[in-house]
């Protein structure tokens, strides 16, 4: 299990640019096994769940290669060439590159008897974004093998939506007991409506690439609409799919028998922006984020606002300036500020971990409400360790009372439970005096590029420790 070191309280100055959506990459490389054709990628991130995933679709027979001019990675090596560690395996940095990878996918010999196997099984349950190949396999296989998928342990994360969706399109279901796995099957899936019982991303998805080769026409309502579906979407249309409503939570999709190759570039990472900004907030000495695709970040830099920091957009690019101090807002009725997550238009939960660690040195106070994960504010704990005054009134809601920079966080030992909650306790840790080491970055190389090499080049004093 590998650490990092760090050493507080150095300022970051400089230029950073955002890697490729992490959460886009899952559901798009996933979408090529819905053709045998030849599907381009740009702009993937070298990180460990995507590069797990295309480490399992090579396993599965899916050809994939970096496009000609693209950077030689781990990920186009042969499954024995590379060891396997349990969480996986991340690939080499890349010296300046951010996020330039394009591979070339391929679908055209799938390996059926590989999903029947116990290690497909075993690498599904250890990466959540396999989940997403259900979807596909089942609209043009039509089988596919589900197991409890693992990911961040966040609380639950039921796949009840999946089911229904799957269900709804004509599917049947049997429970392998001796292998704790379903078996999903359909002949010829046949479009319907219905009605989500969530506005679940993933299982929108999912369903969504079922539909695109089911016969008939599919109304999925209450769909999640963020922009990593939009992205999916849009790619499925460039593949001759036919979907309408893209954007909007009434997504509408008229199936076809084939799906053709395409070329698509994914979207700058928003979490990985809204990261970038609460660093140049707590330990920013002016800090530009380059290339942030403004038009997709939603209400993102507006939560930052609300705490006080300035994020100003200059074309594409967002510039943080450094900041003596940030004052909370409050409603206009004079009452606490209140940051609560919600389906996209509203706050994505996956920043609600950055912006508390960002309200901590602020001036007011403000109410988190984590709605959707039952076990992702447990991280205060260590935040409170590091002299953080912070109230975990339930394992849902946490009043932050910032110190306003009178008081600095002081270094800890610490270990990182999930993705965003890693990345916020590093953030904690570059603005805090004295030196931190948190333990178990292997949940922060999921999500994050070469993450110290690039904020070391801003200013930041960051050892990883095999």
């Amino acid at each position: 299990m590998a650490s990092f070191k760090i050493e507080g309280g150095h300022p970051l100055c400089g230029e950073i640019t955002p890697q490729g959506a992490k959460n886009e990459a899952l559901q798009v490389i996933c979408a090529t096994l819905l053709t045998a054709e030849q599907v381009t990628i740009s702009n993937i991130p070298d990180i460990l769940d995507v590069n797990n995933l295309i480490q399992l679709l090579r396993d599965m027979g899916v050809k994939v290669k970096p496009a000609q001019g693209s950077a030689k990675t781990d990920a186009e090596q042969p499954a024995h060439e590379a060891e396997q560690p349990e969480h996986g395996t991340k690939l080499p940095a890349h010296g300046t590159k951010k996020g330039g990878n394009t591979f070339v996918f391929q679908a055209d010999e799938l390996n059926l008897g590989f999903l029947e196997s116990d290690e497909f099984v075993n690498k599904c349950a250890a990466l959540r974004g396999s989940v997403m190949m259900i979807g596909p396999l089942l609209a043009r296989m039509g089988r596919a093998v589900i197991t409890k998928p693992g990911g961040d342990k966040i609380g639950r994360r039921r796949l009840d939506t999946h089911f229904m969706g799957f269900k709804s399109l004509g599917a049947s279901f049997r429970h392998v007991d001796d292998r704790n796995v379903y078996e999903i099957k359909a002949a010829r899936l046949k479009g319907s409506y219905m009605l989500l019982d969530e506005a679940s991303v993933t299982g929108t998805a999912n369903i969504v690439m079922a539909a695109v080769l089911a016969e008939g026409t599919t109304t999925i309502y209450n769909a999640a609409c963020e922009p990593y579906i939009q992205q999916l979407c849009k790619m499925l249309n460039s593949m001759g799919a036919d979907i309408t409503g893209i954007g909007s939570n009434l997504l509408t999709i008229r199936g076809t028998r084939v799906l053709h190759g395409t070329t698509h570039r994914l979207l700058p990472d928003m979490i990985e922006v809204g990261s970038f900004i609460g660093m140049a907030a707590m330990c920013g000495n002016g800090i530009r984020i380059k290339d942030v695709a403004p038009e997709h970040l939603g209400i993102i830099p507006e939560a930052f606002r609300r705490l006080g920091v300035k994020v100003r957009a200059e074309g594409n690019d967002l510039y943080v300036p450094q900041q003596t101090h940030y004052i909370v807002e409050s409603f206009i009725d004079g009452t606490i500020m209140t940051l609560a997550d919600a389906p996209w238009p509203g706050l994505t939960p996956d920043l609600l971990s950055v912006l508390i660690v960002v309200a901590t040195q602020a001036r007011g106070s403000v109410l988190f409400h984590q709605k959707m994960f039952e076990s992702r504010l447990f991280f205060v704990d260590r935040l409170i360790d590091m002299g953080a005054q912070i109230i975990l009134c339930d394992p849902h809601r946490a009043v932050v009372v910032g110190h306003d920079r009178k008081r600095q966080l002081r270094g800890s030992r610490m270990s990182s439970p999930d993705i965003r909650a890693g990345i916020a306790l590093l953030i904690a840790a570059m603005s805090a005096s004295g030196t931190s080491t948190i333990s178990n970055i292997e949940q922060i190389d999921r999500g994050y590029e070469d993450i110290e090499a690039r904020l070391n080049a801003l200013g930041a004093h960051i050892e990883r420790i095999p």
